[in-house]
């Protein structure tokens, strides 16, 4: 394996979510910048084993926690061992079969399969010589609903509704498609339009939310712990959440913590701050876990990454750190509370550079921000434009995926005083 290939590569993710609204995993691709940059004898089964071999040397398995790697798997590389060095609870191998099977690739998906590796096929247009043979192995069956009309989608459905399988609608990129697909009878759904904001000028926001605003704002100026604490003893539910991270956390104790006031000088304004503004990105009814929720987990990651890539360029700038993370979050905000940014600004405290970063990607906050937009979206060229218009220059697309790796690690794994 060329490591060069691994290094000149971004690493795409997808998520895949449930009728709920909530992460099950994400697809996982390692795309090349140019195709000038990939060895002659390159192919799609070199691909297959490069996600593979990245999967091990990025540590994605740890990265990820409780959530699933989908991988795409080539007839070619199906036969290979290396395959079986993936943990089998916690990857999904997506078969992309451009023929129908032969006898070896059958016996190869029969062994994996009593080895409990899940199985899916990928982009299935119906029963047929390529599909049918494969029925009885698969756990999930992928469409892509861009493709089909609803008349189309519920009759590639129908036929598949009595097997012991899941079916994963590909490209849903409204909320629109992804309730009519789950009244066909789709259990998985792979696209961002959850991230999609709805966006509608003077929208009343929540008592919760405004609550959670009144306290950002609180811990982002000077002021006294005690006002801050009379915030949280108004919010009961709050205030018992900062209570129990406090105490999770433990921040080296002999006792556990029993005061508010001593909670919010323990955890202290700026971990305070981040906290907060993680929960006002949760939607109303549904999980403040950023393992399980997608914008969530969007917003954390991008806050966490930002800031590890400010903390590369600008070592010495602990302030800028800090303003990034906070950058990375608010740049979800307008998804999450369906707000203009203009009116997020009159809402919540922040300063000058975040605003300008947010409204116009001003600054080295702006362009980080522009950098992680353009690699969310998998714009391999908008990544490396962004990367030769910063003023940093130890940054590559080698460092955003280890950045993205270890922000996952963060996210899935870390407590709140991270």
């Amino acid at each position: 394996m060329n490591e060069n290939v691994i290094n000149d590569a971004l690493l795409s993710r997808q998520p895949v979510l449930d009728p709920n609204n909530e992460l099950v995993g994400y697809e996982l691709k390692l795309q090349s910048v140019a195709d000038a940059a990939l060895p002659p004898a390159y192919d799609a089964s070199q691909a297959a084993a490069l996600i593979c071999a990245a999967y091990a040397d990025l540590g994605i398995n740890s990265a990820l926690g409780k959530n699933i790697a989908f991988l795409r798997i080539d007839p070619g590389f199906i036969h290979d061992d290396a395959i079986e060095v993936l943990p089998p609870d916690a990857v999904v191998l997506e078969l992309v079969l451009d023929a129908a099977p032969d006898e070896r690739t059958l016996q190869r998906c029969r062994i994996l399969r009593e080895r409990r590796y899940p199985l899916a096929l990928g982009n299935y247009t119906g029963l047929d010589e390529r599909s049918r043979p494969l029925l009885t192995l698969l756990d999930v069956i992928k469409i892509d609903v861009r493709q089909h009309g609803d008349d189309g989608l519920a009759e590639l459905a129908g036929p598949l509704a009595r097997l012991p399988l899941k079916l994963l609608a590909k490209g849903v990129e409204s909320r629109e498609t992804m309730e009519r697909c789950k009244k066909i009878g789709f259990q998985l759904f792979q696209g961002n339009y959850f991230a999609r904001p709805e966006i509608v000028s003077g929208r009343r926001l929540l008592a919760s939310q405004m609550s959670l605003i009144q306290l950002i704002n609180l811990a982002s100026r000077d002021t006294d712990t005690a006002k801050i604490e009379e915030g949280f003893k108004h919010e009961p539910a709050l205030a018992v959440n900062l209570l129990r991270i406090v105490n999770s956390v433990g921040y080296g104790l002999n006792r556990r913590v029993s005061s508010l006031r001593h909670a919010i000088t323990l955890l202290g304004r700026r971990q305070l701050q981040r906290w907060l503004q993680l929960l006002l990105m949760t939607p109303a009814g549904g999980t403040p876990d950023a393992s399980r929720s997608p914008l969530l987990q969007i917003a954390a990651l991008r806050g966490r990454m930002m800031e590890m890539l400010i903390q590369q360029g600008y070592p010495r700038d602990g302030k800028l750190a800090d303003q990034a993370f906070i950058t990375g979050i608010m740049s979800m905000m307008p998804a999450a509370l369906g707000l203009p940014m203009n009116e997020i600004f009159e809402q919540i405290t922040l300063e000058t550079s975040v605003m300008d970063a947010l409204s116009s990607h001003a600054g080295a906050l702006g362009k980080t921000l522009a950098l992680l937009e353009c690699f969310d979206a998998d714009d391999k060229q908008g990544c490396l434009r962004v990367l030769g218009e910063l003023p940093a220059t130890n940054l590559s697309l080698n460092t955003l995926n280890a950045c993205l790796v270890e922000s996952l690690r963060w996210v899935n794994g870390s407590a709140a005083g991270d």
